[in-house]
């Protein structure tokens, strides 16, 4: 029999379906009978490709024991915290604050009115390592809310008082200045492993808008040693097994220091994310290398993430078959098997794969430890024959592993993510001069506007194959889809792109702002009234919407003259003043909106014929290198940045300015990455 969640379009919620768990999704008919029933909320918060999900699924939600307790005395309800990070927000906070950590799958225990009293993460079926079982909570809350109803509510009422209490930070009211920045640059250098790239020790996270950051103080300071941590990292983590080398993408983080073993799940928003990452190191050094990377993420994500509307899909699953990372792993036979014992051999060795295995059941993970010049001459081989064989490899291997059980994919579109992954497109598409990455920009932009907006020109949260899309927009959604949007005018300087972005960005002030206290609310003013109004201001994952709102406001206000959008971003990074000079990994990309503020942007200006060899010349100037401190018009857009621009006796033209002061117009390539290159 199915229950509740047979209805809902999250892959998440569905396989849930048929649990034995009376399931409801979040909404007012569970929250009804709940107060009519005089019953505390069960709420199960989690994602599809989340491991121990699926684990407390098998052990809890399908058992009929387990069932029958929580159908008996709770109202139960489930959530995908990718569809609703505004309740994930909110009741991950209280979990942290109950008992000092979180994560997924996350449990909590809720008065009727939505009031958290007592909760965890993942249960045992039975009592173990200090865990408590999961009956036995059950059977323990029960108890408690039946005979000591008062002492619950107001341990509830307190914990929504500090909830309500933190999301209201006080605004600093020192200056925004360099000292954060240098402060924030020495920080993360000090986090950095030496020996094996990232910060910190196992699990270990890429964190690429800590990689972005150090690349801009490196841009500033010209502090070498800051570029040699971003090198090290993204060289460290490209050759590790974090890395799919045979279809592109990064699984979702390392269990490890050193990258080798990945939780294997892919998410779009990591691949968004490193896709940048990897374009602006290639920018910064020339490394062949970080171009390779950028754009097999990319083709990944076209090949295998892309639905045939143009929107991306969510995520891929860490399990195939009941087994965590079967679809990667290889042993030694199978190579012999499908390559032939030379390129077996070959293979084996630069790849890693060994007959004792790196990863479990004797398989492994495949990761590159040695170059193909450092490896071709003890192998016995040139590099040119090493070259070739593992070129070989890579092709019959990822045909082979094709027909293998692919992991489960999440097919639901989230406005935000595909906003992440729009940026990207469209900038490596600039850089790279990749017309197929621009093409798929533009479809993602056209269904981002056409099927995730709704009729008052606002945003939808979440959308599925077959279905139409749903659910209110966050401020997450509208600032990642006005950053993509922004990315993509400057790829095409075609004006539809940039009133689009102005459009989201005016609602975000209007629907969003946080009038009391500055910054913004990560929902909107429409959105159904909760124990508290969420206010994310720190980097997990993904960005926080109050660091996207700043970073793209201020694109937007150099492009557009308008000051409300500046003025807006200087509040939000205020609010930050503090917290991102003492905690920059959960600041990143507020530090870089700073950078961007602090760092005298130059304004472009580029008129001409868009295809002709004179404009694109200058382009290649103004895309190819480093500079991430600049906005980028062209085309007819009725903006102050083209305003009396034309060009220069018919011949593609260029014109720079700097803080209210421009240099002459030029049609010079070299003058034009002169006049870039120069202090204002």
């Amino acid at each position: 029999m199915a229950n509740r969640l047979a209805g809902e379009t999250s892959p998440y919620l569905l396989q849930h379906a048929h649990n034995p768990v009376d399931w409801y999704p979040w909404g007012e008919e569970a929250l009804a009978r709940a107060k009519a029933e005089d019953k505390p909320i069960l709420l199960s918060i989690g994602y599809s490709a989340c491991h121990w999900c699926h684990v407390m699924e098998r052990e809890s939600f399908e058992n009929p024991r387990t069932a029958d307790l929580m159908n008996a005395s709770f109202v139960n309800i489930k959530v995908d915290r990718e569809e609703r990070p505004d309740l994930d927000a909110i009741y991950m906070q209280a979990v942290q604050a109950m008992t000092g950590g979180g994560g997924w799958p996350m449990t909590v225990f809720l008065a009727p009115d939505g009031t958290p009293f007592y909760g965890g993460t993942y249960f045992p079926p039975e009592a173990r390592a200090n865990m408590p079982g999961f009956p036995n909570v059950l059977a323990a809350i029960a108890d408690a809310w039946q005979n000591r109803r008062a002492e619950v509510l107001k341990s509830g009422n307190q914990l929504r008082q500090h909830l309500q209490q933190a999301v209201r930070p006080a605004a600093s009211h020192g200056q925004l200045d360099v000292d954060i920045l240098q402060a924030a640059g020495r920080g993360l250098a000090a986090q950095h492993d030496p020996e094996f790239g990232g910060f910190g020790s196992a699990p270990k996270f890429p964190q690429p808008m800590a990689l972005e950051f150090l690349l801009r103080f490196w841009k500033r300071t010209g502090d070498e040693a800051a570029l040699e941590v971003v090198v090290h990292t993204l060289d460290r983590m490209a050759r590790g097994g974090i890395y799919d080398h045979l279809g592109g993408g990064f699984a979702r983080y390392s269990t490890d220091a050193e990258w080798l073993v990945p939780h294997f799940e892919k998410m779009l928003y990591d691949n968004a994310q490193l896709a940048r990452a990897y374009l602006l190191g290639y920018q910064a050094t020339g490394n062949a290398f970080f171009m390779d990377v950028t754009e097999q993420i990319i083709e990944y994500v076209l090949r295998d993430m892309t639905d045939p509307s143009g929107g991306f899909y969510s995520t891929e699953d860490a399990d195939s078959e009941g087994e965590e990372g079967k679809f990667y792993v290889w042993t030694p036979a199978e190579l012999r098997e499908l390559l032939g014992a030379e390129d077996a051999r070959l293979f084996g060795a630069f790849y890693d794969v060994t007959a004792p295995g790196n990863f479990e059941r004797r398989a492994s993970i495949l990761r590159m430890e040695h170059t193909p010049l450092e490896l071709a001459s003890r192998l016995g081989v040139t590099e040119a024959e090493l070259l070739a064989a593992l070129e070989r490899g890579r092709q019959i291997l990822f045909e082979a592993r094709s027909r293998r059980v692919r992991p489960a994919r999440d097919e639901k579109v989230l406005a935000g993510w595909n906003g992440l992954m729009l940026r990207a497109l469209a900038e490596a598409a600039s850089v790279l001069a990749r017309e197929d990455f621009l093409a798929a920009a533009i479809r993602n932009a056209e269904f981002l506007l056409g099927a995730m907006r709704r009729a008052d020109g606002g945003l939808y949260r979440t959308w599925k194959p077959g279905h139409a899309a749903r659910l209110n927009g966050y401020l997450e959604d509208y600032a990642n889809v006005a950053d993509g949007l922004v990315a993509l005018y400057e790829a095409t300087f075609d004006p539809h792109w940039l009133t689009a972005a102005t459009s989201l960005a005016d609602l975000i002030l209007e629907r969003f702002a946080d009038l009391e206290n500055g910054g913004f609310f990560d929902t909107s003013n429409d959105h159904e009234t909760l124990i508290t109004r969420p206010k994310d201001i720190f980097d997990n994952a993904t960005p926080s919407g109050n660091a996207v709102s700043a970073d793209v406001l201020l694109r937007l206000a150099l492009l557009t003259g308008r000051e409300e959008y500046r003025r807006a971003a200087e509040g939000v990074l205020q609010l930050l003043r503090e917290p991102m000079a003492r905690y920059p990994l959960g600041f990143a990309r507020s530090l870089n909106a700073l950078d961007f503020l602090l760092g005298r942007p130059k304004e472009v200006a580029i008129v001409g014929q868009p295809d002709a060899a004179d404009t694109q010349a200058l382009l290649r100037v103004v895309f190819e290198p480093f500079m991430p401190n600049k906005v980028v018009a062209g085309g007819g857009a009725p903006i102050p940045l083209l305003e009396g621009r034309h060009p220069a006796d018919g011949r593609a033209t260029a014109y720079v300015c700097e803080h209210y002061v421009c240099q002459a117009p030029t049609t010079d390539p070299e003058q034009l990455r002169s006049l870039l290159v120069a202090d204002g």
